[in-house]
């Protein structure tokens, strides 16, 4: 592993860019974003914080365009409830000035892994350009909080990936669960009439 973070460090920050918009694109299994920025930071201290951050916002944002654009081709195959409910959720947000940017932002300036958000921006058709606005910027900001400690709070990458794969599998699984209770929301009613009601739990069509 060490071996492959030299290879793409040689690359400096472009190797890095084209590094993280791969893995951005991949909806699961793939290490958080700050983790990897860490790691090359930790690897090579030259790095400055500000550009890498910057760097990892941009690969994260482009990379996520491209999951949401893909997600968005099997939204034929989500149930016609399921549907309605993802376009209740949208046509509020995007009756909002900054819903989308706002959203985005508070998410994306948490460490918490976007690639469900993305794919539930893809099947409800999210065309706001303020999410990308919002999201490049909070990530843009916890990046650069999570390189400046990552001496501290930072468990070695090639130790995350051989001994605590679990925790990367737990938290994809927790995220497909949050998109298919998301989808299972009757956000009609939860956003009219203030109530929480679920719709049959079946996501796709087959």
């Amino acid at each position: 592993m060490d071996d492959f973070f030299e290879t793409i460090g040689e690359f400096s920050y472009l190797g890095i860019l084209f590094l993280l918009i791969a893995l951005n694109t991949a909806p699961l299994l793939m290490p958080p974003t700050w983790i990897v920025l860490s790691s090359f930071y930790l690897l090579d201290p030259n790095l400055d914080p500000i550009i890498l951050a910057l760097i990892g916002a941009t690969g994260a944002t482009i990379g996520r365009f491209i999951l949401k654009q893909i997600t968005g081709m099997f939204r034929r195959f989500v149930g016609k409830d399921q549907k309605s409910n993802l376009d209740a959720i949208g046509d509020y947000l995007n009756k909002k000035r900054y819903g989308y940017t706002i959203a985005s932002f508070l998410f994306a300036a948490t460490p918490l892994p976007s690639n469900m958000l993305f794919v539930a921006y893809g099947l409800m058709r999210a065309k706001s350009i303020g999410l990308y606005i919002g999201f490049w910027c909070g990530r843009a900001i916890s990046y650069y909080i999570m390189i400046l400690f990552s001496n501290i709070a930072l468990t070695p990458f090639l130790q995350m990936f051989e001994e605590r794969y679990i925790g990367i599998l737990l938290a994809d699984a927790v995220g497909v669960g949050v998109v298919i209770l998301f989808a299972s929301i009757n956000w009609q009613i939860l956003i009219t009439q203030r109530k929480l009601k679920f719709v049959r739990p079946k996501l796709w069509r087959f």
